[in-house]
Parts: structure tokens; sequence; C-alpha cells
């Protein structure tokens, strides 16, 4: 019970920290300036492509052909950008294609934008040695949990405001999605998100952790990013490398919005598994380093 108390504080004081930082506002304001470049230009090709298949279907009337093509259309740049699977594609049928295709763009940059929010969040007190004052109050253990909760926390806000927009200019744009499938499917793209960016909150503690100095942590974390995204490249386009696409979170990204229990819980838990692999090693980093 202690233990959670502690754990809290932290969080509490880190929440504040992060919120108080200017660096927090900026790159809040980077991610949502990104997002909107993406979403208008997504949209309006979206909306082009759209008014021009309705243009021609009114002129020669209802076209089931036209339907079709453009439904194919629609099916192979998802199938390309998500997954060929085609529960995901059914499941995703009625969902604006603007939302989809941003969301998969905001996805390949969030965990660069999460190391660049959190990256200092343990080094930066190892670099002042502020940190032994911290852990006179609480456990050492408690000072990194608290802190990775406060990261979450502060990204849980910040991705809900992001999504909200996206799916507000989806809603003002398109006629067929409609309040209901709004509601229904924004929770669900905003988990979809937070679970994905667990791993990486894990794994810019455990880069933090490692190191005294917080630009090394730093590149260390966007090292590892880069070559987490190789691995996920490099095991479709090779069947030699195919095994180190797993090893890739990246690669269970796609059925976090897979309809069926049975792959979305997998998808879950292999964010999980990472998560706890890169807390377990800043635990063990923690307890052993010298403050």
């Amino acid at each position: 019970m202690e233990s959670i108390k502690e754990i809290a504080l932290v969080c509490r004081e880190e929440l504040q920290r992060m919120v108080r930082s200017a660096r927090a506002l900026v790159l809040l304001g980077l991610y949502s300036i990104f997002s909107l470049l993406v979403l208008l230009i997504v949209g309006s090709i979206s909306n082009a492509l759209r008014a021009q298949v309705s243009a021609q279907m009114a002129d020669r009337g209802t076209d089931a052909g036209m339907q079709q093509t453009y439904a194919q259309a629609r099916t192979g740049i998802l199938g390309f950008l998500l997954s060929p699977d085609p529960a995901i594609l059914e499941a995703l049928k009625e969902i604006p294609l603007v939302v989809l295709i941003v969301f998969k763009v905001t996805l390949i940059f969030l965990p660069a934008y999460v190391a660049l929010m959190g990256f200092d969040q343990i080094s930066g007190e190892l670099g002042t040695r502020s940190i032994r004052y911290l852990t006179v109050r609480a456990r050492r253990s408690s000072v990194l949990f608290g802190k990775f909760l406060g990261q979450a926390v502060l990204l849980l806000g910040l991705v809900l405001l992001i999504d909200l927009g996206i799916f507000g200019y989806a809603k003002a744009t398109n006629e067929d999605f409609t309040p209901a499938l709004f509601a229904a499917t924004l929770p669900r793209f905003w988990a979809a998100a937070i679970v994905f960016s667990m791993a990486y909150v894990a794994l810019t503690s455990l880069c933090s952790a490692l190191f005294r100095s917080s630009a090394l942590s730093l590149v260390v974390n966007l090292i590892g990013l880069f070559l987490f995204w190789l691995m996920d490249v490099l095991g479709p386009a090779s069947s030699e490398l195919a095994a180190v696409r797993f090893a890739s979170p990246s690669h269970y990204a796609a059925d976090l919005l897979h309809p069926r229990l049975v792959q979305f819980a997998g998808s879950v838990g292999a964010y999980a598994a990472f998560a706890a692999v890169f807390l377990g090693a800043a635990y063990l980093v923690m307890r052993t380093r010298d403050l």
C-alpha cells in the first residue's frame, strides 16, 4: 500500500512538471500541426476522389460498377497501409478513409513523439543528482513507475486531443460518418493508440534510466526506434529475415483494430509484454546503478 502511495505521489509530481514545461506545449503544437497537415492533404485527396466518383455516378445513374471500383480502390489502399486481413477491412469499411490513413501515419511518428516528450524523465534527475532527494522519500522502483505513469497519463490526454480533432474533421466532411459511428469509433482508435504507445513509453523509461546525460538517452532511444522500424520493414521484405519482424512492436499494430477478440487480445498481450520487458530492465538498472 505504501508503494502505491509513493508511485501516485511521484506520478503527480512528474505530471505537474511536464505540464508546466514549455516543451510539452511545443511538442503538442508540433504534433498537432503535423497531424493537421496530414489530415488536410489526405482529406483533400479523399474528398476529391469521392466527389469524382459521385459525379460520374450521377451522370450515369446508379452505377454498381463504379461503386465496386471505388470499394476495390479503398480496399487496396487500406490493405497496403493497415492490413490485408479481410476481417479488418470489413470491420473498417464504414469508417472514413481520412481517419484510417491519418491514424496509420500518426502511429509511425508517435514513438518518436513519446521519446522527445520523456527522454529526460529519469536522466534529468540523474544528471543533476536531484534523484537522491526523491529516493529519500520514495523507493527507487516507485520513482521509476511513478515517472512512467506520469508520462503515460499526459500522453492519454494529448492523444485524445489529437484524435478529437481528426474525428471532428472527418465528421464535418463526411455525411455518412454518423454520430453513433463517431461515438463507437473514437474510443476504439484512442485505445489502440494508447496500447501501442505504452511499450514505447516503457522503452523511453529504460533509455532514460541508463544514462545520466539526457541527450545521450534521447540518441539511444531514437536509435532503438530506428532499429525496431528496420526490423519491421526487413521482415516482410526478406524471407531470410522474416522472423525479425516479430521482435518489433510495430508488427502487432494492425491487430489492435481487429474485430476478433483472439487477434485483438494477442496484439494487446504483445504490447504488454514489450512494456513489461522494458520496464523490468529499467527496474534492474535502477536497483543496481549509482545515483
